[in-house]
């Protein structure tokens, strides 16, 4: 009897707790991951009093279709439906899933470096080239602007001879014309000596008889 009265209080307790429970049971139906730290247990029911059903691997996805306190029930990749912590979910994806988007996108950003890369070699090749051009332009006109430079010393050095030679035959004209214009004086001045002292010569004079 005291048995009877028991269950019967218990079946009357889990009826007036139901439609606690089920208000408590909030419905969502949403994508999330395992986290990615654990590999973590799920059970039959939304407390920790519920058995043990088996486990969820660190970044399963799994299809949230109600959350209950601490526990969400989940829809995993295989169909089945079991009950985890909410706190052992997670709204992003995990690792694994973003593992090959991130290669992929590594191996994008890495092609699109290597053509970065190439363009800045030729780039600075192309650069390098025309420095090379522009060197060697400079390096000519400077051995033609040294060239011109000995010419035009050349070209003083031999005018300045003939400007040499030049004055020489100047003053050696000077030198002649003082010469012949002092025998000239000389010259004179001995025949202006010399013409008094000559004997003059008597003029006849005609004689009638």
């Amino acid at each position: 009897m005291t048995i009877h009265r028991l269950k019967i209080l218990t079946l009357g307790v889990a009826l007036v707790t139901l439609p606690l429970t089920l208000h408590a049971q909030e419905e969502v139906d949403a994508t999330a991951w395992v986290s990615d730290d654990l590999t973590t247990f799920v059970r039959s029911g939304p407390t920790d009093g519920y058995r043990i059903i088996g486990t969820l691997t660190a970044g399963e996805p799994v299809t949230v279709l109600e959350t209950s306190g601490d526990y969400s029930r989940v829809v995993d990749a295989e169909g089945d439906t079991v009950w985890i912590l909410s706190d052992e979910l997670q709204e992003t994806p995990s690792a694994q899933e973003r593992l090959p988007v991130m290669e992929a996108r590594v191996e994008e950003l890495t092609e699109e470096l290597a053509g970065i890369n190439d363009t800045w070699q030729s780039r600075t090749a192309s650069m390098s080239e025309t420095l090379e051009v522009r060197e060697r332009r400079i390096a000519e006109l400077e051995s033609r602007n040294a060239a011109l430079e000995e010419e035009t010393e050349q070209a003083r050095s031999t005018i300045r001879e003939l400007q040499a030679r030049l004055d020489t035959q100047e003053e050696d004209l000077l030198m002649r014309y003082f010469m012949y214009g002092g025998g000239v004086a000389g010259a004179g001045l001995l025949v202006g000596l010399i013409v008094p002292h000559l004997p003059r010569r008597r003029r006849k004079r005609d004689r009638w008889f």
